[in-house]
This record gives structure tokens, sequence and C-alpha cells, in this order.
């Protein structure tokens, strides 16, 4: 079965979702409130420089400044002592020579591009490396460079893209080709490099001109990243529900990507697209804190601030042989979905993964190697450390914008976050409490205890004789009412 993109577009969002062999493997969401701002070019001013943290703020315009690291800002200085071959789409990553406190001051304005969303209660990252993506190379008009994406592996074939790219590029600028350039033709190459440079021209004449917090220009929307960046011969069919969109992504098509060949389909059944595709169910999945796995195991995943936790665990599946055959079976299941849940969540920065342990050493070496085999199609650079004594591996996941759940979903108010509440018991025993604190200043003989339905339940049953004690103690009468609007943690003491 070939892939498919189904995008579901409204006047207020649009989703997209990349369907590999009938399952969904990529969710996209763009809302018109919070349009996304990675790539996006800014004219900014510096507010603030931290030598102890070799890194700025930058005023971009946005609610927060944005964070800018010294080895971003090495554009305009031509000091590069060496390059890191980047990954598709990545500029190479420079080795600073000076302390940021001496390239700059505050007050200073400087051409700047989103490389990463603002994420929790951080701010965008900022680089001075601009970067303009086409779809067959990547422009770095400050950086005189030649790079192939790592993805191409065939070096006869990264020889002759070099050789290309580096015969017709212009004096001091610098590409990345991109993976999709596979067995492209020049001419290919040579259309993306004339709208790339042409793309740079406008933007280097409207920064001029312009003063700073400005966006000076702003990426393509996420149909359009989409399709320039997923869109391959893998892809046999768009289905779309809006006739504008569909519009649209046939001129996109047309114009930056004429010798693609693809179906287009107008979506116009009442059932909503993402209904009868079955996708809808998935992303609801993909929100869940649990993920079943077809053995009877399942596999817990927290995202917390600082990384993303997963834990599997054999739960209902016994087994039909021995214990570290269940184990390894249960493990070798989990690797497939932790790297399908990676990607549909785009879970990213540090990931730890608590598989069950395992006696044998070639069990774990299955498991790892089962590991880095699932997660090659992941588009996203991902760096994984060998399973440990313990049955942990560690790994990280490039991020560069906010997570399936922290976009769809927001902290939990009766819980504030924890992922639990206080039990009805503990919340009994800090009433008697509060009671005996202020017991002694009620004048009145009655006292009115409002609390949630479970918990009253609770005091006129189990917690009774917890009552029964302080009325005796501080001869007062003590009424308990139920309110269902209460949260579980919620009481009210009142004279009655």
């Amino acid at each position: 079965m070939g892939n498919e993109l189904v995008i579901n577009t409204t006047s207020h969002e649009t989703r997209i979702a990349l369907i590999e062999n009938g399952t969904i493997a990529e969710l996209y969401v763009e809302r018109s409130r919070v349009k996304g701002i990675i790539g996006n070019i800014y004219k900014g001013r510096v507010v603030r420089v931290l030598p102890g943290m070799q890194a700025a703020f930058v005023d971009i315009g946005l609610e927060k400044a944005a964070f800018l690291y010294v080895a971003d800002v090495f554009d305009a200085m031509d000091e590069y002592d060496s390059y890191i071959e980047p990954e598709e789409g990545e500029e190479p990553v420079p080795h600073p020579l000076h302390p940021i406190e001496e390239l700059l001051q505050e007050g200073q304005e400087l051409l700047v591009q989103i490389s990463k969303e603002p994420i929790g209660t951080k701010g965008a990252r900022i680089t001075a490396h601009i970067s303009l993506p086409g779809r067959h190379l990547v422009y770095m008009p400050t950086v005189d460079h030649v790079g192939i994406s790592r993805r191409i592996e065939d070096e006869a074939e990264r020889e002759r893209l070099k050789e290309i790219v580096d015969r017709i590029k212009p004096v001091g600028g610098g590409f990345i080709v991109r993976t999709v350039s596979e067995g492209k033709s020049e001419e290919d190459l040579v259309a993306d490099l004339h709208y790339l440079t042409k793309l740079w021209d406008e933007i280097a004449k409207k920064k001029d001109k312009a003063g700073a917090p400005t966006l000076i220009h702003s990426d393509l929307d996420v149909t359009q990243k989409v399709v320039r960046d997923i869109l391959t011969e893998s892809v046999e069919r768009i289905v779309v529900d809006s006739k504008p969109e569909h519009d649209k992504i046939v001129q996109f098509i047309s114009t930056f990507m004429p010798k693609m060949k693809y179906s287009i389909e107008l979506y116009d059944e009442e059932e909503p697209i993402f209904d009868h595709f079955g996708l809808e169910v998935e992303i609801s999945r993909a929100l869940g804190r649990k993920v079943w796995l077809k053995s009877g195991g399942y596999i817990i995943i927290e995202q917390t601030e600082a990384l993303t936790a997963i834990d599997v665990n054999t739960g209902r599946y016994v087994g039909k042989h021995n214990l570290e055959d269940t184990i390894l079976k249960t493990n070798l299941e989990a690797v497939k979905e932790i790297a399908y849940q990676l990607r549909l969540r785009n879970l990213g920065g540090i990931i730890i993964i608590d598989f069950i342990d395992m006696e044998k050493e070639v069990n774990r070496e299955k498991v790892y190697g089962a590991l880095e085999e699932a997660l090659k199609s992941d588009k996203s650079k991902t760096n994984i450390l060998k399973i440990s004594e313990l049955g942990l591996v560690e790994m990280t996941r490039k991020r560069v914008r906010e997570s399936l759940g922290r976009m769809m979903c927001e902290p939990c108010p009766y819980c504030e976050g924890r992922g639990y509440v206080k039990s009805k018991i503990t919340v009994c025993h800090e009433i008697f409490r509060e009671l005996r604190r202020e017991m002694l200043d009620i004048r009145g003989t009655k006292v009115m205890l409002t609390v949630h339905p479970q918990v009253a339940d609770l005091l006129y049953d189990e917690e009774r004789r917890g009552l029964e004690e302080l009325e005796k103690n501080f001869k007062k009468r003590i009424t308990v009412r139920a309110k269902p609007g209460f949260h579980q943690e919620q009481f009210e003491v009142a004279v009655s």
C-alpha cells in the first residue's frame, strides 16, 4: 500500500496526516491563532548579552525575547575553522573563536531566523546562519560551503551532486543537497538554486529598509511545508477536503515541483475526512498515557519538562516458554511501538526508555539493534546510547516544535499537572485536622462541612468515627453536605 497525505482544512485549523502502510505515521497541526514560525526571518535587536552563558536575548517582536547562542552568531565574520557535516535542512555548526560579548552589544540590530519554536516556558531559539530551504537544496547565503545529506549513502551519487552544486553555486554562498535530490538532474538543481538566490535578494533588500524588531520573511504555511518536504515518489495520493486548499496545492506543485507525479483528490463526502480514514481514533490514542501492545503488554509514556520517560511492561502477556523469552518478545514489540509513537507524538529532547530487564547480553543487543533499525525511517535526528545493565536506554531526538501532547493539551487544572489527586481518605484526614484547628474559634454549636460527594460518602461510612470523636471532644454537631461541583480535594467549613 502506498503512502498518502490526508489534509483536513477549516477556517481555524489545518491538520495533515502522513499515512504509511495504512497507519498514521506523522501529524502536523497549525491553528490560525497560533501560526508556526520555524524558518521565519526577523530583523531583531539585542536586549541582553549573557557572558556567563555565552548567549544573548534578542527582541524580534514576539511575546518573549528569543535566545541566541554564540555558535549561532558567526555568520558575517567568516571565521569558521571547521564544519560538522549537517543533517538535512541544517546549517554547518562552527567552533566559536570569540566570546559573545566581543560579537554583540545591547541595542545592536541583526538578521536572525527561528530554528526552534517557543517550547513550554522557553522563548524561541534563533540563529544568524540564515538558511532557505527549497525542494532539492537548502541555501545558506552567509556560508561558503557545500554539504550533502547523510541519507544519500551512495558515494558516486554524493560526488556527482557535489560537483554540480560546486559548479553552479554563486560565490560566497553555500548549499546543502537534500535527500530528495538523489538521482535528480542538473536542471532540477539549477531551477531550485535560481529560486532561492532570488528569494535571498528580496530578503536582503527588505532588511536594509526595515527597522527592528520586525518580521522580514515568513516561511511557507504548514500545507506547503509538508508538500515541499514530504511529498516524494513514495506518496501516491493526496486527499484534501477543501477546494481552495486543493487548488493551492496544485498551483504550488506546478510551480515548484513540475516533474512530480502525484494524484490529488478533493474529498467531498458528508463524513469528516479524518473519521473516514480512521485517524481521529489514532490521534486520541496518541494523547493517552498508556499504549497497549498486541501481545497484552503495554508502554507508559510520561512527558516532563526535562525529559520523556517510557516504561515497558509485560502486562497481561505471560508467554509460552520461559520468562526471558517473554521479556524479549515484549521488549521487541515495544521497540516498534516506541519508534512509532516518537514520530506520531513528535517527542523530542532527552528520552529515557526503561525496557524490562534482560539477563542475557545477546538479548539486550537484539533489542538495541531493533531500536536502531526502527528509528531509521525517522526524519528527525536521533542519537542512542547502549542499553545499560538496568535495562535503560538513553537517547535524544531533535526537537524543533511542540510535541502533539503539548500542542493539543494543557495541564489539568485539578491536579495542576501532577497527574494525580489526593485520595479521598487523605482528604478526610485533612478535613479532620482543619476541623481541630477551627473548632476552638467557632462559638456556635453546629458546623456545616461541604465536600465532594465521594468524600461525603466516606465520611458517612468508613471515616464516621473520626467525625464522632470531634463532635464529642468539642461538643459541636457536624453536618456533612455533598456538593457535586466540588473538586475532590475541595472542602469548606462554616457555622450553620
